[in-house]
């Protein structure tokens, strides 16, 4: 069978040796950017509203039209989403390699246009601001799908879970670091500049340096990007694409060999004798797919879309849940620099103490707790304490209570990450067969990124002012932070419920997990039946 191959049992059974750690890093770095590029927006958001839309002689800071705010934090997620459905299917189709570094590149570009964004007028400025960034989001979705499966099949059955979830946790590194930047660049800049309150200069002008410092922190996620792109083009194809969907045995063999530093048999016959099966060759849209991976598909899709409105909801507007508690002083009593640090100062506290704990609990219990437990555990908790947040809303508000509040709001971000916000990502790269593992993780992912972009431009709306003296006032109406808050412990309620139909994936190894043993083991009974008496 597909699992007796010599070269998969190799993978399977081998030892943790340095060439786990290197793909672990070389994959890594890429979700560290990803995490940097896509939540670096959220700290300057406030700074762009200030910088381009303050009016001559307001009473109060600018801030960013809703329409446009939800197009800056939103736009890169549609760039992922079809990203990751192009590069899941390309990956599948020409193999991981090959399509690896073109997202990196893709990345490195991207980047270092949207701190280049141009034009006269403030419109202008976003509008190329979002054009590049949703080419950024195009070379993140297709990290997405080939990262995860590639880490999938270079580990052993072991400690697989760990391996695909270590990579997945440099995303919590790539969010602390897009704190720490900004907390450089923005005190930097507030100590050259001695600036009043609210306004950009005494004059109530613009400080024209103060456009550098959104240039330079969206600028920054060029740089890990680059300086991996070297190692990356060093992998080898893994040897489950080689052999499973290439068919070439020898290859397969021959790159495993330097890997794994061990001497083993070219299989080619059992390789043809799987070739002559049927039995695997169904295709995504058909009922035989239905039938075994049907409800795999829904289950991976659903977990990760209802995960995503909340854990981007989350992320990308904790600056306006902390300015409604009062944690972050109001824009007026600040100057624009200023702010930056404070939402930076926050975001980073949050990811030290919560978000990237929480990934490396996963990674440290997964393969002993096993995906299902640590997911259902994930949902549960982030339900009890969104639950807990919006209910007695108005008693987190007063300021006494605002620790507490701030407590409990990143318990939430601790379990989402020890719970599914790994979990979604490390399951479909398990579960489904080789010749659609790329494509099936990019359908779950991009369901994810389906969530952020409900989130990010949902959240944006609900969360605003449903008080009638603020809407005569000018500003956009919503149903306010607390049914916010009560929504997504809806939500996780949900996925908690949907997480019922995801498999258990522990100890086992890819092609029993994907059942691409069968199609050999119905050659080798069928050739048992056929062939002559001796």
């Amino acid at each position: 069978m597909a699992g007796q191959l010599g070269v998969l049992n190799a993978l399977d059974v081998a030892k943790t040796q340095w060439y786990h750690f290197t793909a672990i890093v070389i994959a890594g770095m890429g979700f560290f950017t990803d995490a940097y590029d896509l939540f670096c927006i959220s700290l300057v958001t406030k700074l762009l509203g200030r910088l381009y839309y303050t009016k001559p002689d307001a009473p109060k800071p600018g801030t960013l039209p809703p329409n446009v705010a939800a197009a800056v934090n939103g736009v890169a997620f549609c760039g992922t989403l079809a990203g990751q459905l192009f590069f899941g299917w390309l990956g599948d189709k020409l193999g991981r390699k090959k399509v690896y570094g073109f997202t990196l590149i893709l990345m490195v570009v991207c980047s270092i246009a949207s701190g280049l964004s141009f034009g006269e007028e403030p419109a202008a400025v976003m509008t190329t601001l979002c054009f590049f960034r949703f080419w950024l989001g195009f070379g993140i979705g297709g990290d997405y799908p080939l990262s995860a499966t590639i880490m999938s099949e270079y580990a052993n059955k072991k400690t697989r879970g760990a391996f695909i979830a270590a990579v997945f946790a440099m995303q919590g590194f790539g969010i602390l670091a897009g704190g720490i930047v900004a907390l450089i660049v923005s005190s930097a800049f507030d100590h050259k500049y001695n600036l009043p309150p609210y306004n950009l200069s005494k004059d109530g002008s613009k400080v024209p340096q103060l456009d550098y410092v959104w240039r330079v922190i969206l600028m920054f996620g060029a740089f890990p990007a680059a300086i991996t792109y070297y190692w990356r083009m060093k992998m080898p194809e893994t040897a489950r694409y080689t052999a499973l969907v290439a068919r070439n045995a020898k290859q397969a063999v021959a790159d495993m060999s330097k890997v794994l530093q061990v001497e083993l048999e070219s299989e080619e016959e059992k390789i043809q004798k799987m070739s002559l099966s049927d039995s695997n060759s169904f295709g995504l849209f058909s009922k035989e797919f239905a039938k075994r991976h049907g409800l795999h598909l829904v289950g991976t899709t659903t977990t990760w879309f209802l995960l995503d409105i909340a854990f981007y909801s989350q992320n990308l507007f904790q600056k306006d849940i902390f300015s409604a508690i009062g944690w972050i002083p109001k824009a007026e009593e600040m100057s624009a620099i200023h702010e930056v640090y404070k939402i930076a100062k926050a975001q980073t506290l949050i990811a030290l103490c919560s978000t990237v704990p929480g990934y490396w609990f996963t990674v440290l219990l997964i393969d002993y707790m096993g995906r299902f437990a640590i997911q259902l555990m994930g949902f549960f908790f982030m339900t009890v304490f969104m639950f807990a947040l919006a209910i007695p809303y108005d008693h987190w508000t007063k300021k006494d209570n605002r620790i507490g509040f701030v407590v409990m709001y990143s318990l939430t971000f601790f379990f989402a990450n020890f719970g599914p916000n790994a979990t979604t990502f490390v399951v479909p790269a398990e579960i489904f067969p080789a010749r659609l593992r790329s494509t099936c993780h990019g359908i779950s992912a991009a369901a994810g990124k389906a969530g952020a972009i409900v989130g990010a431009f949902g959240f944006l709306y609900a969360s605003q002012s449903k008080h009638k003296k603020d809407v005569d006032a000018g500003y956009p109406t919503g149903i306010g932070v607390k049914n916010s808050l009560i929504m997504l412990g809806v939500v996780n309620f949900l996925g908690m419920l949907f997480t019922l139909l995801v498999p258990e994936s522990k100890g086992k190894s890819l092609e029993e997990l994907s059942g691409e043993n069968d199609g050999e083991e119905a050659t080798e009974r069928s050739s048992a039946r056929t062939a002559p008496p001796v």
